[in-house]
């Protein structure tokens, strides 16, 4: 071989770059075959094509690669093993931290809670609204109608959604607060239907629903008790045994036992569960008039003409007796499980305690007068109220003048003394009142007429059911930031 060959074998090619792509160039002159073939192979050394992207990294490529090797060389796996110990260990103190927190702060309510229990059982709980409670404006009070003749009695259900009413008409409707919708009637049979009619065929005098919400009880003029399922309003058994019209009902708070009053002067004990009867009392002298209780094992009564208030201790079987009111007690209603409040048909409200045989605190004329001068009458007071466990209570008035009210009042401390807080006026007789639960709001039922009888009638009131709103004053800023 020539010594030119290896002299342009050996000499570098020059690179020619065409857009992204390089070629090499060719020297002439180089026609042997075996230079060729051998220039070829050199040739094809050199004449791959380069990628521009292969000459130069991307900037984002060769920053990530850089910030992870600069990771992986910064942080030994034992600095990350001590960073996530750290970490794990931070976490858990701010769980437990806040555990803590809501541990005091849950022991704080429950410890709260059972003092106010504690409290509640020994009849010594007062919480203190009456201070925030406002008059409602006349145009905030709802009137319900549907009932034909005057209202008699209502019940509230625990939960304050609907509200159960029963009138003269030997009818029963449950009605939707909220909408003030008729949810449910249960239509009053005529006299002398009573074999095939189920339901009432007489005056609905009293009613009373479980704290639960799962039973309702009905009694009337025909002497029977009735239990409906609250629900459905669907029929579920009935009581006899008294011998005179059923003038009281109450369910003992937390039970399915039953306590009614009569006219027969009698007070008996159901067991709704077992549809049993259990005993009867007696001690009144007269037609026993209301009744009430809470959780206790035991009711009071209100004893019409007798004047008198009684306690009834069911398991001592045992009694107390008080005396105070001038007239015929025709309502009673507890406040805690130490003290109740009492209307008269003397126009009187008297607040009493279980300790004491005189009352507390009297009122007299709490609803003013009607009748021409010199021959005025009280209003009676034929609905008492109360809001459990509170300062609040209220009295319905009626009379033949047509400007009953439903008067709200303040107990004092330790229900020493009866301050007026405010009136809302109404148009007929308030035969009955019942304070929802939670306190936003209070029921009256109206009439032409008196729950009991026709003396008076007023022709221009409504039969129906008021739903009066309690509305309350807003907290003060001293007071918001005490709460917070």
């Amino acid at each position: 071989m020539s010594s030119s060959f290896f002299m342009k074998a050996s000499q570098k090619p020059k690179l020619r770059k065409t857009g992204k792509n390089a070629t090499v160039s060719k020297r002439k002159g180089d026609g042997d075959s075996g230079g060729k073939v051998k220039s070829k192979k050199l040739n094809s050394k050199y004449n791959e094509e380069i990628s521009s992207d292969s000459e130069t990294e991307s900037p984002v490529v060769g920053k990530k690669r850089q910030s992870k090797n600069e990771h992986e060389y910064d942080e030994t796996p034992q600095e990350k093993k001590l960073r996530l110990a750290k970490l794990y260990l931070s976490q858990l103190k701010e769980e437990e931290e806040n555990k803590d927190e809501d541990k005091s702060f849950e022991t704080e309510l429950i410890a709260g809670r059972l003092q106010d229990e504690v409290l509640e059982q020994k009849g010594k709980l007062q919480r203190l609204i009456a201070k925030d409670l406002l008059p409602p404006d006349a145009s905030e009070i709802r009137l319900l109608r549907g009932h034909k003749l005057p209202i008699t009695c209502l019940a509230i259900s625990p939960d304050d959604k609907y509200i159960f009413s029963a009138a003269k008409d030997c009818s029963i409707i449950k009605w939707d607060v909220e909408s003030g919708k008729k949810l449910s009637v249960i239509p009053g049979g005529r006299k002398g239907t009573e074999d095939r009619h189920v339901g009432h065929t007489a005056h609905i005098l009293c009613m009373s629903i479980t704290s639960d919400g799962k039973y309702l009880a009905t009694g009337d003029m025909n002497k029977l008790i009735m239990i409906w399922e609250a629900e459905t309003c669907k029929y579920v058994y009935k009581f006899t045994g008294h011998k005179g019209p059923v003038s009281g009902v109450s369910f003992r708070k937390g039970t399915h036992d039953l306590y009614s009053a009569s006219h027969d002067r009698s007070v008996k004990v159901w067991n709704v569960d077992e549809n049993a009867y259990v005993e009867t009392l007696f001690g009144h002298q007269d037609a026993i008039m209301g009744l009430d209780s809470l959780s206790r094992e035991r009711c009071v009564t209100a004893g019409g003409r007798d004047r008198s208030v009684r306690v009834w201790k069911i398991a001592e079987e045992s009694q107390l007796v008080f005396h105070g009111h001038e007239g015929s007690i025709d309502c009673v209603q507890l406040i805690n499980e130490e003290h109740m409040v009492t209307g008269a048909d003397d126009g009187s409200v008297c607040l009493w305690s279980v300790n004491k045989k005189k009352p507390l605190s009297t009122v007299k004329q709490a609803h003013g007068c009607h009748g021409d001068a010199g021959l005025e009458q009280p209003h009676w007071v034929a609905a008492v109220a109360a809001l459990q466990n509170s300062d609040v209570v209220a009295s319905g008035a009626s009379g033949c003048s047509s400007n009953s009210q439903v008067q709200l009042w303040k107990c004092g401390q330790n229900y020493r003394g009866l301050e007026p807080l405010f009136s809302v006026p109404l148009v007929g007789f308030v035969n009955s009142l019942k304070f929802s639960h939670s306190g936003h709001f209070l029921v009256a039922g109206v009439g032409q007429e008196h729950r009991l009888g026709r003396w008076w009638r007023q022709k221009e009131a409504r039969n129906g059911v008021c739903i009066i709103p309690l509305k309350r004053k807003p907290p003060s800023q001293e007071e918001a930031s005490l709460d917070n």
